[in-house]
């Protein structure tokens, strides 16, 4: 297991109706001060013990929209780390970026930099669905900008979608992975669209204005998309990620597996040495208390082993692999069936979970009913 680092950009040209994230809409130019705040805190957590002694295998630029900045600010950000932070010599360094941000000379930029993974949000390859879930760019856009990372070199490409939209249909879904797969990227990213509280399509919900499509709906789109995707030499690796061999996202992978991670911006976290501590969210006062000397924490929990353990095995299951007991055993010093003890043993005989070589795992026919195996082991 490898540890990461994870940068968040806290800023969008437009805040999409169903986004949670702690960003906010950016008009005019992104501040740089904010990137100027990012690095000095990188400067001051690189002399941290725990991370004078670790090798980061990855480091993940995301937001909000990291690339509503130019590609030099970012490629200053990103040789920042590089000299601050130890990276291996073959780190993956990604960048999430929205199609209508990027041209084929800043992703040149990226490129040069040392940015070997470009992650596209797509959502939807449909222009009325586009449209209704407030995306600002088209599906020509879409396209162009894949061709665009092809052009700039990138051999690492992800795609990453939305399914279970307002409005859409099951040949909606199919089109839009139709196209996806159409242009041979490396991986595809395939979440179902949850409503969170407090978005404006949460409000939407509540008035009975958001029509989403139904349960049955959801799962033949679901049996649709994993089907089509297998067909076409994508692997599922996870819930909702899927990948050509050897392309599976190894910052999240550490994330799944609950490895250590250092967060720097603001409303990031950070895992490590038995901690987790959160930044404050809002951009201002994450730079004052930077400028300041301060840190820009707004809280920290010291992890106990029974939690931590209960939360590697929810994480680990994620994943189509699943998680290796003796792994956990070793982490922990718990196995994990006697620590379930009964929970499991009934999660297994209902063919929800097995137990194979050494590993315990979501089965098929568990995985669409993961949510519900896994809230028994919390």
């Amino acid at each position: 297991m490898s540890d990461g680092i994870y940068i968040h950009i806290p800023f969008c040209r437009t805040k999409c109706p169903y986004c949670a994230f702690a960003s906010r809409p950016c008009t005019g130019d992104p501040p740089e001060w904010y990137i100027d705040a990012v690095i000095r805190q990188a400067a001051r957590m690189a002399d941290y013990h725990w991370v004078r002694q670790r090798r980061f295998a990855t480091l993940f630029i995301g937001g909000g929209t990291p690339t509503i900045y130019s590609g030099h600010t970012l490629a200053r950000l990103i040789k920042a780390c590089r000299d601050l932070f130890r990276l291996e010599p073959d780190a993956e360094i990604s960048v999430e970026a929205n199609p209508n941000t990027v041209s084929e000379l800043k992703l040149c930029l990226l490129k040069d930099a040392g940015v070997n993974r470009l992650s596209l949000g797509v959502q939807t390859m449909e222009e009325r669905l586009l449209a209704g879930i407030g995306r600002s760019h088209s599906r020509t856009e879409a396209i162009d900008a894949f061709r665009a990372a092809q052009a700039a070199g990138f051999g690492n490409c992800s795609l990453d979608l939305i399914y279970g939209l307002p409005g859409q249909q099951l040949g909606d879904l199919v089109a839009t992975l139709e196209t996806a797969v159409g242009l041979a990227p490396q991986h595809i990213s395939l979440y179902e669209l949850m409503v969170e509280e407090g978005t404006p399509f949460s409000r939407q919900a509540r008035r009975g204005e958001l029509i989403l499509p139904t349960e049955d709906t959801v799962v033949a789109m679901e049996e649709a998309a994993y089907s089509l995707l297998d067909q076409c030499g994508y692997q599922r690796y996870e819930i909702a990620n899927f990948s050509r061999p050897g392309f599976a996202c190894r910052h999240n992978i550490n994330y799944w597996l609950n490895g250590s991670y250092l967060g720097l911006g603001a409303g990031v976290v950070s895992s490590f040495a038995g901690l987790r501590i959160r930044s404050v969210a809002d951009p201002e006062l994450f730079r004052n208390l930077v400028n300041a000397g301060l840190p820009p924490f707004s809280e920290a929990e010291c992890l106990a082993k029974p939690a931590s353990f209960r939360e590697t095995v929810i994480m680990g299951l994620r994943m189509t692999a699943g998680i290796e007991l003796g792994y956990l055993e070793k982490r922990f010093g718990i196995f994990a069936p006697a620590y379930y003890g009964a929970t499991l043993d009934e999660l297994v005989s209902q063919g929800l979970l097995i137990i194979e070589a050494g590993r315990l795992r979501l089965t098929a026919q568990g995985l669409p009913l993961a949510n519900q195996a896994l809230a028994r082991l919390v």
